[in-house]
């Protein structure tokens, strides 16, 4: 069972957010490239096994954007920021 930390709301069960994608790929921006830009983005993706930063939205919560660094071998999470502190760091 996963338990995620949110940081507004505190620890949570996994059920309570929703899976957004690999938070270490860079989205296409808007208006630029082709269909199938956009294509691999959103469909072709690596699976990968260990540490890998992801990000999830707590949808039955706070409704935030978070990155969660997880093991993706044990289902370990990690550190939780919110997906805005990270943008804001870039």
């Amino acid at each position: 069972m996963l338990i995620i930390h949110c940081p507004n709301c505190g620890e949570r069960h996994y059920t309570e957010f929703r899976y957004g994608g690999d938070a270490n790929r860079k989205r296409p921006a808007h208006g630029s490239g082709g269909l199938a830009e956009w294509h691999d983005h959103v469909f072709v993706f690596d699976n990968p096994k260990g540490a890998h930063r992801e990000y999830w939205q707590h949808v039955l919560g706070c409704r935030d954007w978070l990155v969660l660094e997880r093991d993706t071998a044990t289902n370990t999470p990690g550190v939780v920021r919110l997906a805005r502190d990270e943008v804001a760091q870039r």
